[in-house]
């Protein structure tokens, strides 16, 4: 099924499929790694189907150590992956009304409200969703998370594993470090039962080691947007980072980023640019707006501005200097207590900064997200410090990262006229 029925399948799929709608004369050629990305996670859905049976699944949140869960040989899904997708596709209304039906506030987070709507309803852009068999969380992102994920295995009934991750309020202690590493060998007997399988420390090493190479290869394809013209935008990275998030530790992810990266440095050698002209260098935080990517990357690419960094796609890709096969326990306490929400806001202004500084950035756009709390709150902060500092344009916008509904047209293409014209007036100045 994996590699002959499943691409046969998907194959006569897309030949259903409408044709995809034409570039803008604003961006540069698409990258050729675009269709290879659609092949993996298509088939990493469409294979989902048929893993009960055959596999345990697990659902996991993005900051949870799944290389753990890869020396079990689970199968992982990512409810805020398929949640992005469900965004992405216009639907996020849909499904959040649906858990909101069920009683669940509209103040939530809207991944969530989405993941518990095909919960209830079953339904899904990528089909269906296997049920999982565990589920495996950690507070590193978010509070959220534990009790979104409590609710499901309360509802499904099935065990819930949660790492806990102590917040970085100014350094992270040899205490918490300690704390976090035994957390991790404790699970090892959970797994095991759920599982079936007999943990192997070699195999755990060889994951480890591949989900260092990964991020560390992510982190490079990145440093690539510091050329001029960048090779391509944020806009493609917040698509590209899926299989960093979903299929971490797998090599799979392993082999599609040194893809990526080649031809990114293929196209920095020619000087071919994510968009035709390039004038002005930006840098997004926050997680993207998915139902409004095209708009986004189509209104700033209109006006020669290109988003070269993010505070969002570099998470995958910060703290991976940790890991450390000699010392698998306490090197992924470090890297996964210590990524960006679990960390102080002085710690993010220092690495904005510094991208601020590396990627030789114009100017700044914050999604203060309704959704993610942890991510949007000390954003007017970051941007009165930052804005002084290096006199740097910044602007912040109010919206969603899946419900549409929050999403206000008039107010902000407002906001965003208002950025350019003040990006662009400090340009001549």
């Amino acid at each position: 099924m994996r590699d002959v029925g499943a691409p046969a399948l998907m194959s006569f799929r897309d030949l259903t499929r409408r044709k995809s709608r034409p570039v803008p004369e604003a961006f540069g050629p698409p990258l050729r790694s675009n269709k290879r990305l659609k092949e993996i996670l298509g088939r990493h859905y469409f294979l989902s189907r048929y893993v009960p049976g055959a596999k345990k699944v697990a659902w996991v949140t993005s900051g949870a150590p799944v290389e753990l869960l890869r020396a079990f040989d689970f199968y992982t899904i990512y409810p805020e992956n398929h949640s992005a997708l469900v965004g992405a596709k216009k639907n996020g209304a849909e499904y959040c009304s649906i858990a909101e039906s069920d009683g669940f506030s509209q103040d939530l987070c809207s991944y969530a409200r989405i993941d518990l709507g095909h919960m209830l309803s079953g339904k899904s852009p990528a089909g269906k969703l296997p049920r999982p068999d565990l589920l495996f969380c950690s507070n590193n992102i978010c509070q959220t998370v534990i009790y979104w994920y409590k609710t499901i295995a309360h509802e499904l009934n099935i065990p819930l594993i949660h790492f806990d991750a102590p917040f970085v309020s100014t350094k992270q202690s040899e205490a918490d470090v300690r704390y976090m590493a035994q957390q991790l060998l404790d699970m090892i007997p959970i797994l095991e039962q759920v599982s079936g399988n007999v943990f192997y420390l070699n195999d755990f090493e060889t994951i480890l080691s591949r989900s260092q190479e990964t991020s560390q290869t992510w982190g490079t394809i990145l440093q690539t947007m510091r050329a001029k013209p960048a090779p391509m935008t944020i806009f493609d990275a917040f698509g590209h980072l899926a299989p960093i998030v979903s299929l971490r530790g797998l090599p799979v992810a392993h082999d599609y980023y040194n893809i990526l990266l080649e031809e990114l440095e293929e196209r920095v050698a020619l000087g071919i640019g994510a968009i035709t002209e390039e004038r002005y260098r930006l840098i997004w935080d926050n997680i993207a707006v998915w139902y409004k990517v095209r708009f986004l990357a189509t209104f700033f690419a209109e006006r020669k501005m290109n988003f070269v960094t993010a505070t969002y796609t570099n998470a995958w890709a910060e703290t991976t200097c940790h890991l450390d096969v000699k010392d698998p326990w306490s090197s992924m306490a470090k890297t996964y207590g210590q990524i960006i929400l679990n960390n102080n806001l002085k710690h993010r202004m220092g690495l904005m900064r510094d991208m601020i500084k590396n990627f030789e950035v114009d100017g700044m756009v914050m999604h203060s997200t309704r959704s993610c709390k942890p991510y949007s709150v000390g954003q007017f902060d970051l941007r009165r410090a930052l804005g002084a500092e290096l006199n740097l344009p910044a602007v912040i916008i109010d919206a969603d990262i899946a419900d549409e509904r929050v999403w206000s047209e008039q107010q902000i293409q407002t906001r965003l006229e208002a950025f350019c014209e003040t990006l662009e007036d400090a340009a001549h100045v």
